[in-house]
């Protein structure tokens, strides 16, 4: 009996050529470089120039990640956009960046919204509907202009995030149903809403008209991301019948360094299997996961049948594992 999965065929990535180093925010607030890297890893960070929107990036590494593939924009059936800061309200990014890459008239598009989870929830949605025959290839998208909702005068926050995108292309891909498979090997996603204030922005559309800041409760999220990111790698794992000892890599959401750790460290995942980028791109929310994905396959970290554990927590709280055979 032959099992279809999801198989990664492509990666692309992009980052705004504006950098923001420690050193530069600590003339623009009241910080310096040892402060920020000791409590979160942070050294440097991506950010868009004035003009530029977050379906730039997006279409940037969507066709970095095409053609990687060697696909075109015709050969795909669904393109899926996670992300919390859209150009505009509506229409969707998805939408957006499908025309602008020549997608088939009628091909499915939208954005999903569950903050720093939002590519691990669009993968399992993606993966849902290839599983089921619906689509048999899709763009996944996760991109950030998140300072574009940074407040700029809080020292707590603003230290914290950049911008970018990370894309893949994935399609149908027929295996045994085994751990051996290549592709997407079990996903699980959650969300407590009780915890909808802890991280999030003060304002919306039907609160305040305005996009609002970054406003989080430190202390409370990195307590429940911990927990969260842990349970959904036990679970992905549990349903794969595979053990912690055979992942090859760790990619957990870029959130910050302290977090990261203690979830390696609570898995017993040794540290050089554990993927950092949040040195030098802060933490990008959605694009997180896939912009370190595709910078660790471009530079041969990972590489083709490795087993690769993708935990992430934001906003929602929202959370979810995926358990990939690259």
């Amino acid at each position: 009996m032959k099992y279809t999965r999801t198989e990664i065929i492509g990666c692309g990535h992009y980052l705004p050529s504006k950098v923001l180093t420690n050193d530069d925010l600590s003339k623009m607030v009241d910080t310096n470089d040892e402060w920020i890297s000791t409590r979160t890893g942070i050294r440097s960070r991506h950010v868009v120039e004035e003009g530029e929107l977050t379906s730039d990036m997006a279409l940037n590494a969507a066709n970095i990640a095409l053609e990687n593939a060697n696909m075109t924009a015709q050969d795909i059936d669904l393109v899926v956009v996670a992300t919390l800061t859209p150009d505009n309200t509506t229409p969707s990014v998805a939408a957006k960046v499908a025309g602008r890459l020549g997608v088939k008239p009628g091909t499915p598009a939208f954005d999903l919204g569950a903050a720093c989870s939002g590519f691990v929830y669009s993968m399992t949605m993606v993966d849902n509907m290839i599983r089921l025959g619906q689509i048999k290839t899709a763009l996944v998208i996760g991109v950030e202009s998140l300072s574009k909702i940074v407040d700029w005068t809080d020292r707590n926050t603003c230290v914290l995030f950049g911008d970018g995108a990370g894309a893949v292309v994935v399609r149908a891909k027929e295996g045994e149903g085994l751990s051996s498979d290549t592709g997407v090997l079990a996903t699980k996603i959650y969300a407590d809403g009780t915890q909808y204030d802890s991280l999030g922005t003060d304002g919306g559309v039907s609160s305040t008209k305005t996009a609002g800041f970054v406003h989080m409760n430190g202390k409370e999220v990195f307590k429940y991301a911990v927990g969260a990111m842990c349970e959904a790698c036990d679970a992905v794992l549990s349903q794969a019948n595979i053990s912690t000892k055979e992942v090859d890599w760790l990619l957990p959401h870029q959130a910050n360094i302290r977090i990261i750790s203690s979830v390696g460290q609570k898995l017993e995942v040794p540290d050089e299997k554990v993927i950092v980028t949040v040195d030098h791109h802060g933490n990008t929310s959605a694009a997180s996961i896939p912009l370190a994905l595709s910078e660790s396959v471009q530079a041969g970290k990972i590489k083709k049948g490795d087993l690769v554990l993708i935990p992430a927590m934001g906003a929602g709280f929202t959370w979810g594992g995926l358990l990939i055979r690259y």
